[in-house]
C-alpha cells in the first residue's frame, strides 16, 4: 500500500514540473507568437503629430513645441493660452533662425524720420511693426520677419490692399532670436487649441517629440 502512494504521488509532482516546462502548445509559445519584435514601427514626431489631438494627449513624457513667434506674436499667444492654466507645464526656449525674410519699408535717414512714418502707419490702422537699425546710420520700419517667403509675402500684400505703400521683402542677412513655446505633457484641449492658432500665426510649425531637459 505505501509503495502505491508513493508511486501517486511521485507521478503527482512530475505533471506539476511538465507543466512548468515551455512547449510547444503552452502558454509561453502562445506569448512568443504574440509578440513580434520586427513588426513593431516606431513613428518620427511627425508622424506622432498626425495622430491627432486625443491620440497625442495619450503619451507619456511627451512635450509639444510651438513656434517660432515673435516677442509680439508671443505676448498674444500667451494671452490665448492662459485661461487653460498650464503653469509649470509651459516653458519658453529662445532661439536663432539665421535664415529668412523681412517685410520692412527703408532706408529711413535718421530713427526719428523712421518713427514719424511709424506714427503716420497706426493711424492708417497698421499696428504691429517697430523700427530697426538697418546699419549704415539708417533705419528701417519693420512689420514682420519670418522663416519663408510666402508668409512674408502674404503680410506684404496685406500692408498694400490697406494702402501701405513701399513695402518690400528681402532675405534677412542677421540671425533673428525667437521664441518657442514647449508644452508638457499636452492635454487634447491643449493640442486643438494650439492647432487653432498654427493656422492664425503664420509661420509657426507644432513639433512633438521627447521633452528636452534645460540646461
Amino acid at each position: 500500500m505505501r509503495i502505491i502512494v508513493a508511486l501517486l504521488l511521485l507521478a503527482n509532482v512530475t505533471l506539476f514540473i511538465l507543466t512548468l516546462l515551455p512547449g510547444d502548445s503552452g502558454e509561453g509559445s502562445r506569448m512568443q507568437q504574440q509578440v513580434q519584435p520586427e513588426k513593431i514601427k516606431l513613428l518620427t514626431p511627425q508622424e506622432v503629430a498626425a495622430l491627432g489631438p486625443a491620440k497625442v494627449a495619450a503619451l507619456a513624457d511627451v512635450c509639444v513645441e510651438f513656434g517660432p513667434v515673435s516677442d509680439a506674436d508671443r505676448a498674444k499667444i500667451l494671452s490665448e493660452l492662459e485661461p487653460l492654466a498650464l503653469g509649470r507645464l509651459l516653458t519658453q526656449r529662445r532661439v536663432e533662425i539665421d535664415n529668412g525674410y523681412s517685410v520692412s519699408i527703408a532706408p529711413f535717414p535718421n530713427r526719428n524720420s523712421a518713427e514719424a512714418r511709424v506714427a503716420e502707419l497706426r493711424k492708417q490702422g497698421v499696428k504691429e511693426m517697430l523700427v530697426a537699425d538697418a546699419g549704415r546710420g539708417q533705419f528701417a520700419v519693420v512689420f514682420g520677419s519670418f522663416r519663408t517667403e510666402p508668409p512674408a509675402q502674404a503680410l506684404a500684400d496685406d500692408l498694400a490692399k490697406q494702402g501701405v505703400k513701399l513695402v518690400r521683402v528681402q532675405s534677412r542677412q542677421q540671425p533673428l532670436t525667437q521664441t518657442l513655446l514647449v508644452v508638457r505633457d499636452p492635454q487634447q484641449p491643449v493640442v486643438s487649441r494650439l492647432k487653432e492658432l498654427q493656422a492664425q500665426y503664420a509661420g509657426t510649425e507644432i513639433k512633438v517629440g521627447n521633452c528636452v531637459a534645460a540646461n
